[in-house]
């Protein structure tokens, strides 16, 4: 595990991901200091060190287990895992919920996947961002994306060396996806960041379309947007 302490101006990577979300909720989040995911969140994520339990588990036992897919389905989104290159290294990977202090921001990285053993030649180490939400049809989710980021460049801070990409997982749905650091997803990493270090009050509401992420949001009571549900689990 890293020994790194993260620089005065360094920011969570878990707040990044709330920024990317909504400036607000971070505000309230650092408010009410509330930073920690309720148990059913961790209890998702821990899914991402059971993949070969899971896969031999019973209907009867998938059923029973936090998993958000019908126990066919699940298995089958499994195999799909264990047929990428990468499925050795992600049930056993070379470090589990590893801190990264980086230049910019510190957190954990759920995995850290060392292709070539050692990290230090040949190919780059790969960070891991595991999340207990559902992934889109495709991709991942902004907040997610920028959080994966934030891990691949805080890994490279302090390996002094690249690393073009990060993982996150999505194990109550059996998925894997990859998200490369280019451009753009280096300019989202970066506008979380502004914001993270720019809020000394509550920032302006969401508008226009991205007022959607108001009804998955547990504040939104407090933040007086009208919305059809006011909690849920926000994969953070």
């Amino acid at each position: 595990m890293s020994r790194s302490r993260p620089r005065p101006d360094s920011v969570a990577f878990s707040d990044l991901a709330r920024a990317a979300y909504c400036p607000r909720q971070l505000y309230y989040a650092r408010r009410e200091d509330d930073r920690d995911p309720p148990p059913a969140a961790r209890e998702r994520v821990d899914l991402a060190y059971r993949y070969p339990d899971l896969r031999a588990m019973d209907d009867a036992a998938l059923e029973s287990a936090p998993v958000d897919r019908p126990p066919t389905e699940y298995r089958a989104a499994l195999a799909r895992v264990a047929d990428r290159d990468d499925y050795d290294r992600l049930t056993d990977p070379a470090g589990t919920r590893v801190f990264l202090a980086g230049k910019d921001a510190h957190g954990l990285a759920y995995k850290l996947l060392e292709p070539d053993g050692d990290g230090t030649d040949g190919e780059p180490p790969v960070p891991t961002i595991v999340t207990p939400g559902a992934p889109p049809e495709s991709g991942v989710w902004e907040p997610q994306a920028v959080r994966a980021v934030a891990a691949a460049k805080a890994l490279a801070w302090e390996r002094d060396r690249e690393v073009p990409r990060a993982l996150v997982e999505y194990p109550a749905h059996g998925v894997v996806r990859s998200v490369r650091v280019g451009v753009r997803k280096t300019a989202a990493y970066r506008r979380a960041l502004r914001a993270a270090r720019g809020i000394d009050g509550p920032p302006p509401r969401l508008r226009g379309g991205a007022r959607s992420n108001c009804e998955r949001c547990a504040y939104a009571d407090e933040c007086g947007v009208r919305t059809r549900s006011l909690r849920s689990l926000l994969g953070l």
